[in-house]
């Protein structure tokens, strides 16, 4: 039974929808945060031989060309946050960074993740490489200790 101030309507009608509004053309947002900047003018060093100049900067076409996700999420002072905000502004600027499965996360996680993938017999020294240098371009000097035995056993048995 229908509620008295319910509406009938004839079947197969809908009301007319609300118009959307345009999804806003990508452009490049008005400038990168300092620690954006400066995670870039880093990597450009490394990858393009460009100096950046010292204060405000913008990267240029080439670098973010040269840019690969990977090495944008285990560069120094690049956390998640700085990340989302490089690659969109790269993505205004009509280049398009794809980022890692998991941009970021946390270094305690990345340990996790690689000794549940070491018990279960998933562990590749790739994965064992990239795990060794993200922790040393974030500089910690904690490595889990079920690690440390995860890489003697390996180191002992000719991981390859």
């Amino acid at each position: 039974m229908l509620a008295p101030d319910a509406r009938v309507r004839p079947a197969g009608r809908r009301p007319p929808a609300a118009p959307t509004p345009p999804k806003p053309v990508p452009g490049p947002m008005k400038s990168l945060s300092v620690r954006a900047q400066n995670v870039l003018k880093e990597l450009a060093v490394e990858l393009t031989g460009e100096q950046p100049p010292k204060g405000p900067w913008s990267p240029s076409r080439e670098l973010l060309l040269a840019l690969p996700a990977e090495r944008l999420a285990t560069a120094r002072n690049c956390g998640p946050r700085t990340m989302r905000e490089i690659i969109a502004w790269a993505q205004g600027c009509g280049v398009t960074i794809r980022p890692t499965v998991r941009p970021g996360g946390s270094l305690s996680e990345m340990w996790a993740g690689l000794i549940a993938n070491a018990s279960s017999g998933a562990l590749t020294s790739a994965e064992i490489v990239g795990a060794l240098q993200r922790s040393i371009r974030r500089k910690s000097v904690r490595i889990p200790v079920a690690f440390q035995v995860v890489l003697v056993k390996i180191l002992l048995s000719g991981f390859e």
